[in-house]
C-alpha cells in the first residue's frame, strides 16, 4: 500500500473510532449528557483531532445515517441509465442493505451502530429535527438526479419528487420495522422494503376490500 493509501486508511480508522466511541457514550449517558472531551478520550485522540473530523456532537451522532444515505444516493447515480427510476431506487437500496449484511465483525459493528443511532435520533428532539432537515435536502438532490436521468424539469414535472418521497416512505417503514436499539436486521429490512413496495398500488383502493400484504408476502 502506498503512503497516501496508508494515510487515508488511518483517517478512516480514526473517523470510525470516533463514531463508535460517540455512539457508545450516547447510549450509556445520553446525547445531552456526553461531551466532546469524553468522546475524544474514549477514542484516544485529542480534541483538536476530533474537530478535524466533525463539527461537533450532532454531526457525530448523525454520521452513520448520513453515510448510509450518501451510499444510497451514490448507488442510484451508478445505476444504468436505461433503468426506470423506481427500479434504480429499489436496486440501489438493495445494494445499500447488502453493504452491512456480511458476517464479518465490521458489518456486525455497523449494524449495531445503525440500530443505536436510529434509536438515539428517535429519542432526541434536536437530532430528529436535524435529521429531518438533512433528509429533505438529500431528497431534493436525489430528485434532481432522477430528473436529469429522465430528462425532465422538476419545475413543471412532479414525478422526480414524488418518486423519491414515495420510496423514502417505504424505506423508512422498512427501517423502523427491522431495527431496535441493539442492531438493524438487514435481511428483515430487505424483506420489509419489498413488502412495502408491493403494497403501494393497493393504497389507492379501499383497504377493507383488498387482501392485505402480509409479512413474507411480496
Amino acid at each position: 500500500m502506498t503512503e497516501a493509501g496508508l494515510r487515508e486508511r488511518k483517517k478512516q480508522q480514526t473517523r470510525a473510532a470516533l463514531i463508535a466511541a460517540a455512539q457508545r457514550l450516547f447510549t450509556e449517558q445520553g446525547f445531552d449528557g456526553t461531551t466532546t472531551d469524553e468522546i475524544a478520550a474514549a477514542a484516544d485522540v485529542s480534541q483538536r483531532t476530533l474537530f478535524r473530523y466533525f463539527a461537533g456532537k450532532e454531526e457525530m451522532a448523525l454520521a452513520p445515517l448520513a453515510e448510509m444515505q450518501e451510499g444510497f444516493t451514490d448507488g442510484v447515480r451508478r445505476r444504468p441509465a436505461d433503468e426506470p427510476p423506481m427500479t434504480a431506487l429499489q436496486r440501489a437500496a438493495r445494494e445499500m442493505i447488502a453493504g452491512f449484511a456480511g458476517d464479518d465483525a465490521g458489518s456486525e459493528q455497523r449494524r449495531q451502530i445503525l440500530g443505536s443511532t436510529i434509536d438515539l435520533v428517535n429519542r432526541t428532539p434536536a437530532l430528529l429535527a436535524e435529521n429531518l432537515r438533512r433528509t429533505v435536502a438529500r431528497g431534493e438532490r436525489l430528485a434532481q438526479l432522477l430528473a436529469e436521468r429522465e430528462g425532465v424539469d422538476m419545475a413543471d414535472d412532479p414525478r422526480p419528487r414524488l418518486a423519491v418521497t414515495t420510496f423514502d416512505g417505504a424505506l423508512r417503514v422498512a427501517t423502523l420495522s427491522s431495527c431496535d436499539a441493539a442492531a438493524i436486521d438487514p435481511v428483515l429490512m430487505g424483506q420489509e422494503l419489498e413488502r412495502c413496495l408491493a403494497a403501494l398500488p393497493g393504497i389507492f383502493r379501499h383497504w377493507h376490500r383488498a387482501e392485505p400484504v402480509h409479512k413474507g408476502q411480496v
